[in-house]
């Protein structure tokens, strides 16, 4: 069989003459020689001298088992790349000391092998509500279940990414560590929790599971397990271009900043162009551009006001030393809520009630709590004395936002374009908004913002042209749909385009009407279907547009069309998923499990993929 596209027949034939003589070890060891020798060299399309680093593969990589057989197994589930990347750096630090290991996406891990491993790290973010990442949903159903096998000769740590503005924090990594050592694993280390300042919790969690590995996986080799690297990250020449990361944002000029939701509409949605010129960043259709805001001037003036305290005082915290009024704007979260804040400020403020409501049984009142309120709502409402340090340590490190890229890189190579809908409303008579919306949409064109591009390697285009698309958006989930399209014209595609679009009015809230117009016309989409919930007396949703047109929407599904959702992960994903269940049973003439299976296969083969916040 045809090895790969990217193999010559005569390499083909090398490799063929290289390998037929070799047994199981000997293929082994050199799978995970040529993993640790392709770490290192760059891609054709990876561009060096922009910096970026060579990803970790999502493909499992099988390494050679040491004397004592301690193959480490990596398992990462990821909705937004962070788990990603710290299993990525658990990965590349286990083959720096050369380690047997393989890293492997949740959804790529055969659970078949569960029961032959005996070192296993996992880590995983929770999404919302306590949800797994769309990636480790089956992994979690099956070690939930009846058919997860006991397991008492593994090892196991788990790392859990969360957001502790969330009552179910790090929900999914607890029950995993939790379900592991009811079937018998032995848990190597506590498992880490990390809030959005992920590396406090992660790099001493990685450092741990490090010592470990040093002194027992390597035990009996001597510290000889997979071949080391030949050379590891080296830094940039003089010629090269820094890597722009999370940590390492780059400025980007915005070029237009544009309301396109109409006069008189309850949202206030915004366009921005930002230029990427010079950068040498880079992105594909159906990423997100991370971007850093900062707070508003007057939100840290209240907060000074709530707390009597001088933003000139310089505070020592993590190593830094700044002025509290530059904490409180460049580095700290204002407007969300965790569950310590709420904790250290109940402490302060002596107040029963708050305190209560952290208890287990109040978990619904925390929630309301904390999804309907600011930092200033509670400094306000239960007044308490605060020191400069212990506010800056108490409140979260702020975070950056990410926002799916609205643009295709073939059309606007220099350009990334970015929906952004401004969060802002009154709370006692005051106003209150969200961070990152106010910040951007009150940008003057001219102005830079500090910006990354997220890769979202789950949410891409079929690389079969051929492929029809069903894409389910609502509100600015429609950004990376206008993305799709772009591309799908200018590469070419054959495949039809069907867009689901949703929002309350036609007259103002159409999002790039004009544009789907146009494309209708040229035949770059195919079908639109329009769900504007608000112009007549009941509701309509994209979920019973997609109902109405069920048939022909299970047919398109089954003839090889993938199904894309993008929006909101509380309401309008989930009934999307009923919606298409119900259109299964309906059309397809499937039972409620032969559904979901369906529905489970159609995500395994990355068929039904979804971006939702």
């Amino acid at each position: 069989m045809r090895a790969a596209s990217f193999f010559s027949d005569d390499q083909q034939q090398q490799i063929t003459t290289l390998t037929e003589h070799l047994d199981t070890q000997a293929l082994l060891w050199l799978s995970g020689y040529l993993a640790g020798l392709a770490r290192n060299r760059t891609l054709p399309g990876q561009a060096s001298a922009t910096g970026a680093r060579i990803q970790a593969p999502a493909q499992p990589v099988s390494a050679p088992q040491d004397g004592s057989g301690h193959r480490i197994t990596v398992i990462y589930g990821s909705q937004t790349g962070n788990a990603k990347r710290q299993a990525e750096a658990l990965w590349e630090a286990c083959q720096e000391v050369g380690a047997p290991v393989r890293l492997v996406r949740a959804d790529q891990y055969p659970t078949r092998e569960l029961k032959d491993e005996t070192l296993l790290y996992v880590v995983i973010s929770t999404q919302g509500e306590g949800d797994p990442p769309d990636d480790a949903i089956g992994f979690v159903e099956f070690l939930k279940g009846r058919r997860a096998p006991r397991l008492q000769q593994l090892k196991f740590a788990v790392l859990g990414l969360g957001d502790s503005s969330y009552p179910e924090f790090c929900g999914i990594a607890q029950q995993l560590d939790a379900r592991l050592a009811e079937l018998g694993a032995e848990r190597l280390q506590a498992a880490g929790m990390a809030d959005v300042d992920i590396e406090t919790v992660a790099a001493p969690w990685r450092q741990a599971a490090l010592a470990w590995i040093r002194q027992h996986a390597l035990a009996d080799t001597g510290g000889a397990g997979a071949p080391a690297p030949t050379g590891g990250a080296q830094a940039p020449s003089p010629g090269q271009a820094r890597a722009v990361t999370r940590e390492q944002p780059i400025p980007a000029e915005l070029l237009a900043n544009q309301r396109i939701t109409g006069r008189g509409s309850e949202k206030a949605i915004h366009h921005l162009e930002l230029s990427l010129a010079e950068s040498g960043l880079s992105y594909q259709a159906g990423d997100a551009l991370g971007v850093w805001p900062v707070q508003d001037d007057a939100l840290v003036e209240r907060i000074l006001e709530a707390t009597g305290l001088d933003p000139a005082q310089t505070v020592p915290c993590q190593g830094e030393e700044r002025p509290l009024g530059e904490w409180l704007k460049m580095r700290r979260e204002l407007t969300v809520l965790t569950r310590p804040f709420i904790a250290a400020h109940a402490e302060r403020a002596g107040h029963a009630g708050l305190a209560g409501l952290l208890q287990a049984e109040s978990r619904h009142e925390l929630a309301a709590l904390m999804s309907e309120n600011q930092v200033l709502d509670i400094l306000q409402r239960y007044p308490a004395p605060w020191s400069a340090c212990d506010l800056v340590s108490s409140l979260r490190v702020l975070a950056p936002r990410l926002y799916s890229i609205a643009s295709s890189p073939s059309l606007y190579e220099d350009e990334v374009h970015l929906a952004v809908a401004s969060v802002a409303y009154e709370r006692d008579g005051q106003p209150r908004w969200g961070v990152a919306s106010r910040h951007l949409c009150s940008l003057a064109e001219g102005d830079a913002l500090p910006v990354y591009i997220e890769a979202n390697e789950r949410f891409r285009l079929p690389d079969d042209g051929r492929c029809d698309i069903l894409m389910i958006g609502a509100g600015t989930g429609v950004a990376p749909f206008r993305a799709f399209v772009q591309e799908r014209q200018a590469r070419g595609d054959a495949g039809r385009n069907w867009l689901f679009f949703g929002n309350p009015h036609f007259q103002t809230d159409f999002l790039y009407q004009t544009e789907w117009q146009q494309a209708l016309k040229q035949g770059s989409l195919h079908r639109i279907d329009l769900a504007f919930s608000r112009d007549q007396a009941d509701k309509i949703y994209v979920q019973h547009r997609l109902l109405e047109q069920g048939a022909e929407v299970y047919k398109w599904i089954e003839s090889g069309g993938r199904v894309y959702v993008c929006g909101d992960a509380a309401r309008m994903a989930p009934d999307v998923q009923q919606a298409l269940l119900q259109i299964a049973q309906r059309h397809g003439g499937l039972g409620e499990e032969a559904a979901r299976s369906w529905l489970e296969t159609l995500a395994s083969q990355g068929r039904y993929v979804r971006d939702v916040y």
